[in-house]
């Protein structure tokens, strides 16, 4: 059980370094933010799974999860189709 939590906060630690870091691409960004998301997933779920087997909240929150990234993709889509490409540099927000 230790051992679990352990490695779900080492994958959430390092999924929010990589986010901290500076990067140029907006898909980096998503992808290291998906990966908090199933970290914090799978450490719910092993903490569901110790408590008594009710895994309702785990599928809402897979759900939820899932409509986040289906709106970061959409906006990746949205970026590149006008700018070209998905870089932070390119994009501004006092046009």
């Amino acid at each position: 059980m230790l051992i679990f939590k352990f490695v779900g906060l080492f994958a959430f630690f390092s999924g929010l370094i990589v986010f901290a870091s500076n990067r140029k691409h907006l898909l980096l960004m998503l992808l290291s933010l998906e990966f908090v998301v199933v970290s914090i997933y799978f450490m719910m779920f092993i903490y569901l799974s110790f408590l008594g087997n009710e895994y309702f909240f785990s599928m809402v929150f897979l759900t939820f999860s899932v409509c986040e990234g289906v709106l970061g993709l959409s906006i990746l889509v949205s970026l590149i189709r006008t700018h070209g490409n998905d870089y932070f540099q390119s994009f501004s927000l006092l046009w």
